[in-house]
């Protein structure tokens, strides 16, 4: 597939943990946030790993994990060839060893094949997938970014077939999903994998979660562990210092140590 380079007008450079990290991102459509970083925080791995990031985006979560474990396999896979050719620089910018493709999460196995991603070759998977419910959120009149927010009522079971397929047995899945579809988020992860650990997010104490973070693996037995839940602020709305540290790079979450 042909590569589009972005305009340069429309392209900014962002920092992300604490600085340690700079990526160039598109002024409008999909912008990497607070998610990814937290999906970053939220995965394990280790030197020699082989990672896939599903939906990398313009390589945030990816590249922030490969920033904190040095050493790992990392590829990033992206629908969008502008934001695939952003991953691609944005690994190169921050010295970052880490191949980038442009491939539709939901394709079958034999795109994947010819990607270099094979059934059972992979030791972790991470992903964002869309997760607004179309049936709710007015979807942004910005296709990208459209296709980066909203959810068909497939996606989240397609996205997590795609990483059972490439996980090894015992490979781990670490996602980051709306709170309010907890239900679908299991009944996605019931075929297949197992020891689930999920970790709520809230903006503050007093309203519900707003995200949640899952980590599951494949052929896993253990039962389903529910962590302490992460208070993003303050009572103030300051953020907590939990929060900072791991945005800053200088702390995970439980879900990586799990």
């Amino acid at each position: 597939m042909t590569e589009l380079a972005p305009n340069v007008d429309d392209v900014t450079e962002d920092a992300f943990l604490g600085g340690q990290l700079h990526l160039r991102q598109k002024r409008s459509g999909h912008r990497s946030g607070h998610d990814a970083i937290l999906l970053a925080a939220a995965t394990a791995a280790k030197a020699g790993d082989r990672v896939v990031d599903f939906g990398a985006g313009v390589g945030a979560a990816g590249l922030a994990l490969a920033h904190r474990v040095p050493g790992i396999n990392l590829t990033l896979v992206e629908i969008d060839p502008e934001l695939g050719s952003l991953a691609r620089a944005n690994a190169a910018a921050n010295a970052i060893d880490a191949e980038a493709i442009v491939l539709d999460v939901t394709a079958g196995a034999a795109s994947f094949a010819a990607s270099g991603l094979l059934p059972d070759s992979v030791d972790v998977v991470l992903m964002n997938p869309p997760f607004n419910d179309a049936g709710r959120h007015r979807g942004s009149p910005d296709q990208a970014r459209h296709v980066a927010h909203v959810a068909t009522a497939e996606t989240l079971h397609a996205w997590v077939h795609a990483a059972r397929r490439i996980l090894k047995s015992g490979g781990a899945l670490t996602l980051i999903w709306r709170a309010d579809g907890i239900a679908d988020v299991l009944t996605a992860l019931s075929r297949g994998f197992g020891s689930l650990s999920v970790l709520p997010v809230h903006g503050d104490a007093e309203k519900p979660a707003i995200r949640v973070l899952v980590r599951a693996i494949k052929g896993g037995r253990a039962p389903t562990r529910m962590l302490a839940s992460l208070m993003l602020n303050e009572e103030s709305r300051v953020p907590k210092k939990e929060l900072r540290d791991v945005l800053a790079g200088r702390a995970v979450l439980p879900l990586a140590t799990a």
